[in-house]
Order: structure tokens, then sequence, then C-alpha cells
């Protein structure tokens, strides 16, 4: 295989996303939105992407009110195989191809001690936070291999970097989050496609509410992070655009983490 040369830097900068179209999952609220809404503003086209159609169509068209003609709603369920790849080719048949993929969505029906976990909550964790990941990527590997460039961010959790009593079998699902990037960075980085992590702190999303929505839990959860405060969706979402754009294109296989300091 010949040897790759570092990509040009755009006019606009190293993190401009120009002529990008990013698909991202779970992005009609939270982490997920703030990361399309920000890609959007580099100048990417995003996918908006969720299970209920009406969120998807409403972050859409909120995004192309800023920035016109940049974002569509392609609802899909992570659980659904069918689903992913209706997703991935509905998005190749409007803009062509993609660039980008940000596995962001992922579920975590249980709360309570790994010894109590139903069977079927462990697989739908399992499945929906790690194996529809892999069905993603393998749905937009060969043409990034074929381009000879490409961008996958998974989100994952500073979950998968420690124990819990309460989400076990989330973390359990994070960490193998951070193992599948390390395996797929190997795999694909011959044909520069870079593969990475993002791993978040406590963030103030709806997907994490049981853990902040009242002053004594987020008082609790804030005070041992060094920055104070839990996090807002927005401040994941620097993270991505430099994993996607020419900032980061020798950064691959790793796991960032953002997280306000609370794992230091």
């Amino acid at each position: 295989m010949a040897v790759l040369e570092a990509p040009k830097v755009s006019a606009k900068g190293l993190f401009d996303l120009t002529g990008k179209v990013a698909v991202i999952t779970g992005s009609s609220r939270g982490i997920g939105r703030a990361i399309a809404e920000r890609m959007a503003q580099q100048g990417a086209k995003v996918v908006i992407s969720s299970r209920k159609a009406g969120p998807c169509e409403e972050v859409a068209a909120a995004i192309n009110e800023q920035n016109p003609g940049h974002a569509i709603a392609i609802p899909a369920n992570i659980s659904s195989q069918e689903d992913l790849q209706r997703l991935v080719d509905e998005t190749r048949k409007t803009w062509g191809q993609i660039d980008i993929l940000v596995c962001n969505a992922a579920s975590n029906p249980f709360y309570g001690s790994q010894l109590d976990i139903p069977d079927d909550a462990f697989r739908k964790i399992l499945d929906n936070n790690i194996v529809a990941n892999n069905w993603l990527v393998k749905m937009v590997a060969p043409e990034m291999k074929e381009r000879m460039d490409g961008a996958i961010i998974v989100v994952s959790s500073i979950g998968g970097l420690r124990g819990s009593e309460v989400i076990g079998a989330y973390c359990i699902s994070k960490a193998a989050d951070m193992q599948l990037a390390r395996n797929l960075a190997k795999e694909l980085g011959p044909f520069n496609i870079r593969v990475n992590c993002i791993a978040p702190g406590l963030v103030k999303t709806d997907f994490a509410k049981a853990l902040w929505d009242n002053p004594a839990g987020e008082e609790r959860a804030s005070s041992g992070t060094p920055l104070r405060r839990l996090g807002e969706p927005d401040d994941l979402a620097g993270a991505a655009v430099y994993l996607a754009s020419r900032a980061g294109a020798w950064t691959t296989g790793q796991t960032i983490v953002v997280d306000g300091g609370s794992t230091c």
C-alpha cells in the first residue's frame, strides 16, 4: 500500500468540514444534537437521526435556519439493522457519500445491581451500544476505504473507565466501545480512516436525568469535578469536530475524556 501523505489544511482552517457529510445517531437532542449543530456550523452536511421522525425534523429545520441546506432528517432505530441500512442508503441517495459517522445513540434500560439485571435488558444494552455501532461501521467503511478517507467517532462514557453499582451493564458496553474503536483503528488506519471515542462525564441530558435532576444530586455530582459543574451537551461538540476535521488527522484509536476533570 502506498505511503499516505498528511492532508492539506483548507483555507478556512483546521476545523473546516465544508464538503463533508456526517451521519449522527441519537442527534434529535442532547450531545448528538450539539455535535450536529457544531458540525453544520463548520460546513458539514448533517443527517439527524433518532427513533422518532418529529424531533428529527424539528432539529433539522432549526439547523437549516442557521445554515440553509445543511441538514436532513432520517429517523432510524439503532436496534434494527434494516433501519440503519436505510439510514445509510438514504443519506447516500441525498448527498452521495458519508465522510463522518458519529455513533452517539445508546440505551440503558436498567438501573440497579449487576446481579439483578434481566438477560433481555443486558442483551439490549450490549446490542444497542456495541453491536449496532459495528453494524454502522461495516455499512460505511467500504466507501471510506475506496476514497482513502473517513472519520468514525463513537460516543462512549467515563463509565467505561470505572465500575458502578447501579449502571454496570452500561459501563461494560462503554468499555467495549473503547476497545471497538482501538480494533477498528488498527484495521482501517491503512486506509486513512480514523476511529476514536469520546468519553463524556456526567452531562445534563435527558438520558442522564436520573443522576442530576435535583439540586442535591447535581451538587453531589459536581462537587467531585475540579471545574465544579456538570457538563452541557455543547461541551462535547468541540471534541467531535476536532476528531472529524483536519485538526484530528493524526489521531486514531484514542478515547478522549471530556469530564470536567472528574477522572483526574
